[in-house]
Order: C-alpha cells, then structure tokens, then sequence
C-alpha cells in the first residue's frame, strides 16, 4: 500500500469544511483508510484526517498508544481506528492545556486548550457504529482530528502563544528545566542527611 503525501499548513485543503462520505463501505474508501492507517503509522503519528491527505472527506483515522495515554483509568490504549462521517460532543465546560503536534506542521508543538471527556460516534467500512466516550489523550486526538474535518488547525485554538514552539528548542527547555530541579530538590535536602553523610 502507498503511502500518501501530507498536505501542510498554508494548502487551502486543510481550511475547508469536508464532505460526508457517501458510502462507508466503498473500495476506493476502504482503500484510502487502509493507505491513511499506514501513512499514520509511518509518519509516524497518532491521527490523521482525510484532508491531510488531500480528499476534503469526513473521515479520520487514529490510536492511542499505550505510552501515550494519560493518568487517567479510563484512558486505555486504542488500536488503529477510523471513523466515517463523525459526531463529536463535548462532555465538560472546562477546558485543559496539553501539548499537540500534526503532522501537518511538522517539527512544532503547541499548548491547546480540549474539552477533557467527550463523546464521539462514526462507522467503519463494514458499517458497523463506534460509540464510545473518551477522557485524556484519547479524547484530545479525537477532538483534533475532527476539527481537521471542519477546516481547523490546532492553531486556530490556541489561547497562549507562548506555547508553541519548535520540538527540539521545547525539548531543550524542558530538559534544563528538569536538571534545574534536580539541583534545586538536592539543595534543599536537610542539612542533617549531610552531616550523618560525613561521619
């Protein structure tokens, strides 16, 4: 199987409102799903919706790896999935911040505030209904994918610039922020502990 080329940020495909996939169950969209989950998986990602590869449909594919979820006991790991003409409801009011990337701006990451449960519903190829509420990291791949299907970069929800940034520079923070707390707890370690050492 092929894999398909990602459309990036600036292509007008990625700002326009998708169309419902007449039949779920069609061999050029059982083959389109297929090449998605290996181009995902190749990429590799955790989500990719048929605009990000060129086809202004509304389907999406995804999975939450197991070191990706969350803390939360609800949030288990999900294999390759699709889902075919999706619904989407936000379960909560509030909003959480995590950290995002896309595939198709690659090499950035972003804080984006997510509804942290939602409940989704969409078919298969073999038209079979997925029903599920999800929390966490599921619920945010959700949620990011389907906004791909109305013409929504996760861009278009951030709150706080700040967070957004090149992976490696991010990356760079947070590892001198880390060795700066290390530093930080051993220096706050009683000095009694350090005495006893020194006997």
């Amino acid at each position: 199987m092929p894999l398909l080329k990602i459309a990036r940020m600036g292509h007008p495909v990625l700002l326009r409102r998708c169309e419902p996939v007449p039949d779920p169950g069609a061999p050029g969209i059982r083959q389109l799903v297929a090449n998605m989950i290996q181009t995902m998986e190749d990429a590799p990602g955790v989500g990719l919706a048929a605009p990000q590869v060129h086809v202004p449909l509304r389907l999406f594919v995804f999975r939450v790896p197991g070191e990706r979820r969350e803390k939360d006991p609800d949030d288990r790991p999900v294999g390759p999935t699709v889902l075919i003409n999706p619904e989407l409801e936000l379960l909560s009011e509030e909003r959480v911040v995590g950290w995002e990337g896309c595939l198709s701006i690659p090499g950035m990451r972003a804080g984006v505030p997510r509804a942290p449960r939602v409940r989704y519903r969409g078919m298969d190829c073999d038209g079979n209904v997925l029903e599920r509420e999800a929390t966490g990291f599921h619920a945010r791949v959700v949620q990011h994918e389907y906004d791909h299907l109305d013409g929504i970069l996760y861009t278009m929800r951030m709150t706080d610039f700040r967070l957004f940034g090149f992976n490696e520079e991010l990356n760079r923070v947070a590892a001198a922020q880390a060795v700066a707390a290390e530093a930080q707890a051993a220096a706050a370690e009683p000095q009694s502990t350090i005495a006893e050492a020194r006997l």
